[in-house]
């Protein structure tokens, strides 16, 4: 069966899929020269059919929210000159009335287990390719300088033998507020947009991924992904003049510096080496942090920023990114604390026993 291709900017908004996620991440910098980063994730799962094992316990899943989809979302904030990196995991997310209701993409969304100084989040289209990215961690306005990278045939990514719809928008000029230990601070930069979904259970499965943007104005979406058999790769890049190419013929070698997780024993390689050979690309990536590890019930990953240094056809390069690593083994059993603990926290809420403190 011939797939539908990708279609924007209709495919901005929310699609009938298992797992669905809209992630923006990015370095920023104040007028001082200070340096930041920040990713934020919105995913909207479908609660019957995700393999979300913090899921399979908790009262809500059947009768307490009549459903079929729930949100939850993910957002960190770094301090890159302090190495303090500041996280908010939310485990469900009300999304307002309004949500998903407008002509291009809206969804307003709040932690409702938080009670105090609670923020409500945005993710708002105000343009052609052209957000609005609000959280308690931040306040941004988006603007693409280049089209969309429709990542494998015209949207539709294929490995280790699952499919998933995928794009970018890989060059977005950002600027607005972020809230630091001295309160909200003017801040320009440059910032990258996921946008996924895909009929899939989301199990055990590994990858390694990165996004990188380069001086010489190219923007490249690397991924290798490990269903336990097989490995797959995509390279997926745009140039400076909005030229697309991608290709599988990719080579990636973790370094020798691993951060090892004090709470999930996760360990994480922090630098790599990354090899294109048909395009003659040879870059090395380093983490600007270590301490970036997000904990999602029984779902341990990596997330943070990167500096890249390499060479393009012969050419020195720089240029900055980001990397997830997700499925690293974890010897720690978070699942039973973090089940447990949401749960008894849900249950209060519900019963109205009690006030809640995350």
């Amino acid at each position: 069966m011939q797939h539908k291709p990708v279609s924007l900017p209709a495919d901005h908004l929310p699609h009938k899929a298992i797992v669905e996620w809209w992630y923006f991440n990015g370095h920023l910098t104040d007028a001082k020269g200070k340096h930041y980063a920040f990713m934020d994730c919105l995913f909207k799962v479908d609660i019957k059919k995700i393999d979300f094992p913090v899921f399979r316990k908790i009262p809500f899943r059947e009768k307490t929210i009549p459903m079929s989809y729930v949100y939850f979302a993910h957002t960190a904030f770094t301090d890159i000159a302090k190495h303090k990196s500041y996280k908010d995991i939310q485990h469900l997310s009300l999304i307002s009335a309004d949500s998903f209701k407008r002509p291009g993409l809206y969804a307003n969304y709040v932690n409702p287990l938080k009670l105090k100084d609670y923020v409500c989040a945005e993710i708002a289209e105000t343009g052609p390719d052209s957000f609005h990215v609000k959280t308690d961690m931040a306040d941004l306005h988006l603007v693409s300088r280049k089209p969309a990278v429709l990542h494998g045939d015209r949207g539709l990514v294929k490995v280790c033998r699952r499919e998933t719809y995928y794009y970018s928008l890989t060059d977005m000029e950002a600027t607005g507020l972020v809230n630091t230990d001295k309160g909200w601070t003017k801040v320009r930069g440059k910032m990258w947009m996921d946008h996924q979904w895909a009929d899939v259970p989301m199990g055990t499965d590994k990858w390694t991924w990165f996004s990188v943007q380069l001086d010489d104005g190219t923007d490249i979406m690397i991924v290798e992904y490990d269903d336990g058999k097989t490995k797959d790769y995509l390279a997926s890049a745009m140039d400076k003049q909005s030229g697309v190419w991608q290709t599988k013929d990719v080579v990636l070698v973790p370094g020798r510096d691993v951060w090892r997780s004090p709470q999930t024993k996760a360990k994480y390689p922090l630098n790599w080496e990354i090899e294109i050979p048909g395009k003659d690309i040879k870059l090395q990536v380093r983490s600007l942090i270590s301490s970036q590890e997000m904990v999602f019930g029984s779902i341990n990953y990596w997330e943070g920023p990167l500096e890249v240094a390499g060479t393009v056809q012969g050419k020195p390069v720089g240029g900055q990114g980001f990397m997830e690593l997700v499925g690293y083994p974890s010897d720690y059993n978070y699942l039973m604390l973090a089940t447990k603990d949401i749960n008894r926290k849900i249950r209060r809420w519900i019963t109205g026993k009690g006030s809640l403190k995350i």
